[in-house]
């Protein structure tokens, strides 16, 4: 269990540096990983050598000289993400033959993998089947059916959860230091634990203050969530209309997922891809054009959705047309006070666009990759991590872990921590004897208390060195 004990490195084979492979490739070496990379394309090494601490081997995932040379029977875990499903499930039955204990493999098809599949995870020697596009359309799904795209993130079995808000104008909280903000909103215990400003993700001090149209997350117990949401101005409502933009993989299966119970009017610029759509959507209105005219938008009905999602998979694309609908969109309750706030959700896969998408147009910018590198690492780190969460759309990871005796954090009071760790996260909230509560300056972890951290991605090796012994 994360804390108990100090953890060796893991050797990591990782089979193609496409997509999920790359950000997996950085994100293990930041956590003291020995990764090993077999990748074909030359251009693909050129780049990578330099920007992830990894051995880079030129080759096939198929050839079994390059996984003589990478020493595979050495190695504790695979991770094949390759574009190619079948290369990626034929590689794991390849390196159980070298005896490599842990085979995770990204499949995009939905017919492999399944208990009720003709071929299983188990027949492919799969311990973890990934799908990205499945992933994040369920993603989509989930905060739908929650509350119109204001994103509710769950930590600890429910018992603490992480609330996505906008901080506006006319704010309580615009202008004013975190500290201060504590001091005269202290009716019940809240903290702020990330912002998004401008392209940059924020881990607050108590000094940081709140401008307009950052976006925050703001954690709560549970039982206080709704006076929080009070207090932020953030409300829920039933989801009735969406609209998508682009039919690719996700696109469709979100359609899919919400068509028999929410109305779902789906934009797709290929004539013959919207053609088949409208045949494999019942229930969805698909319609051919050009999203990122304001005048389709219109046409198609975007002044009357809940909730606008772009799935294109052009990142441009997906902001321009988030900033086109929430203008359009503002427009519209400006003219009518009264109307619902509807929504914007995009899909981002470069991670230095994920808070640009934040904090332009998009109330929620998902990445893919982003995702299915957590599951990957969750599945990796599970005898460490009891939890973990991405914050979307900011460079930032929640974790939950256990405080080992002996270990820097329970030394002394947060607020007197070594400022070279304290800098870099957040405690967030702490579980002890009377329940969940969240942290302050003056909160003393003891041994083996559960607690809440918030950092930036690339510091998690750091939160690991201050809870172990």
């Amino acid at each position: 269990m994360f804390g108990k004990k100090k953890t060796p490195p893991l050797n990591i084979l990782i089979l193609g540096l496409g997509g999920v492979g790359y950000y997996l490739a950085q994100r293990l070496a930041h956590e003291e990983c020995a990764i090993t990379v077999i990748e074909p394309d030359s251009k693909i090494l050129s780049q990578a050598n330099g920007q992830i601490d990894a051995r880079l081997i030129k080759g096939s995932a198929l050839d079994m000289s390059c996984w003589q040379e990478a020493d595979a029977g050495k190695m504790q875990c695979l991770i094949a993400a390759t574009n190619n499903d079948a290369v990626n499930m034929l590689s794991s039955v390849i390196a159980d033959k070298f005896g490599i204990d842990r085979k995770i493999a990204r499949v995009r098809r939905r017919d492999f993998g399944k208990e009720d599949s003709i071929i299983t995870s188990e027949d492919l020697k799969i311990d973890l089947l990934i799908n990205p596009e499945e992933l994040a359309a369920q993603e989509v799904v989930r905060l739908i059916k929650l509350n119109s795209g204001n994103e509710i993130i769950d930590i600890a079995a429910g018992e603490i959860q992480l609330l996505a808000a906008e901080i506006s104008a006319k704010s309580p909280f615009a202008h004013k230091k975190l500290k201060d903000i504590a001091r005269e909103f202290n009716e019940f215990p809240f903290r702020v634990v990330a912002i998004a400003r401008d392209i940059r993700t924020i881990i607050p001090s108590g000094d940081q203050e709140l401008l307009p149209n950052d976006q925050v997350f703001i954690m709560a117990v549970k039982r206080d969530l709704p006076k929080l949401m009070k207090l932020t101005d953030v409300h829920l409502h039933r989801q009735q209309k969406v609209m998508i933009l682009g039919g690719g993989l996700v696109g469709e299966r979100v359609a899919e997922l919400l068509e028999k119970n929410v109305k779902v009017t789906l934009i797709e610029a290929d004539e013959d891809r919207a053609d088949q759509l409208s045949y494999s959507l019942a229930h969805t209105e698909v319609l051919h054009g050009d999203g990122s005219n304001s005048n389709v938008l219109v046409a198609a009905g975007l002044l009357n959705v809940d909730t606008f999602i772009a799935t294109t998979g052009e990142n441009e694309t997906n902001i321009m047309s988030c900033l086109l609908a929430k203008n359009l969109l503002r427009q519209k309750k400006e003219e009518n006070p009264d109307q619902f706030e509807a929504r914007t959700i995009s899909l981002v896969t470069k991670e230095d666009y994920l808070v640009l998408a934040q904090t332009t147009g998009s109330n929620i910018a998902l990445n893919k990759k982003v995702m299915a590198g957590n599951e990957i690492l969750k599945f990796i780190r599970r005898s460490e991590l009891l939890s973990v969460a991405h914050l979307h759309g900011f460079d930032a990871e929640v974790v939950e872990l256990i405080a080992s005796p002996k270990s820097p954090i329970t030394k002394k009071p947060l607020s007197k921590l070594d400022p070279y760790y304290m800098d870099k996260l957040i405690i967030g909230a702490v579980l002890g004897e009377e329940g969940w509560r969240v942290a302050v300056g003056q909160t003393h972890i003891q041994e083996n208390e559960r607690v809440i951290v918030i950092c930036p991605s690339m510091y998690l090796k750091d939160v690991r060195k201050l809870f172990m012994d």
